[in-house]
């Protein structure tokens, strides 16, 4: 028997067109569609995976507005048992800040009778991509950790975790509790069933206010880089284009 806890993170869809508020301190959401990053995608996999092998429970918690609810439900569809939301006003933390936040709520939940043997994550967000959320979330619990994980297994009480480097594998062993960060390609997700839908709807969401530690990056203003332009170039039509694309192609040395 083992309790998870998976936290992730609301991003925008990929392939998402970004615009920015007027004063490019946030994104602008009214046309987004949100999800969570496809490496916190695996992470949840692997959780439901731990927990039908080895019995036990499964929280997933996230850190955002009240619309966050959304990715904790898709969660819950999947096969997470229970949701924690650490509800903010909207803007994004800094990563000293939401792990502050994900201690604080790991240590109400051990309050509560809830002590977790595993804390799983993604290797990096989607969007930001600040590979620290779980390493300082491990070092203040006092947990070792291992991340950029792709295969992970327990055994007697261990975490024996596998990430691929070149030419190879580097394998760790570490004793539970510990902290998870891994990458996409552990596992392949499940696609949800109905069933799972119509369950996760019914399931109460807690909710926590954390307060805010300040002291860590903080942020000037976004800005959306310059979209990639394309341009085509039409040689001619029919028979007479013929010595235009061999020439073309000479000079690009395909031929």
């Amino acid at each position: 028997m083992m309790n998870v806890l998976v936290c992730i993170k609301r991003v925008p869809a990929t392939g998402s067109r970004i615009t920015l508020t007027p004063d490019e301190q946030e994104i602008d959401a009214r046309y987004l569609n949100f999800t969570f990053s496809p490496h916190e995608e695996c992470a949840v996999e692997e959780a439901v995976r731990l927990i039908e092998a080895h019995g036990g429970t499964s929280v997933v918690l996230t850190l955002g507005p009240d619309a966050a609810t959304d990715i904790l439900v898709d969660a819950m569809t999947l096969g997470m048992e229970r949701a924690v939301l650490l509800e903010t006003e909207s803007g994004d933390w800094d990563p000293g800040a939401t792990a502050a936040a994900i201690v604080e709520a790991v240590r109400a939940q051990q309050a509560a009778g809830t002590a977790f043997d595993l804390i799983l994550m993604g290797n990096e967000a989607a969007d930001t991509g600040d590979y620290q959320v779980g390493i300082r979330v491990a070092h203040v619990l006092g947990l070792p950790c291992v991340t950029g994980v792709k295969e992970l297994k327990i055994d007697n009480g261990n975490a024996v975790a596998r990430r691929e480097v070149k030419g190879g594998w580097e394998v760790f062993e570490a004793p539970l509790p510990a902290v998870v960060t891994v990458k996409e390609g552990i596992n392949l997700p499940r696609y949800p069933s109905l069933r799972g839908r119509l369950t996760a709807k019914k399931k109460p969401i807690e909710r926590m206010k954390p307060q805010r530690a300040h002291g860590g990056l903080e942020k000037v203003r976004f800005k959306v880089p310059p979209e990639q332009t394309s341009v085509a170039e039409v040689l001619g039509k029919g028979a007479e284009a013929a010595p235009l694309a061999v020439d073309l192609l000479q000079r690009l040395g395909v031929l």
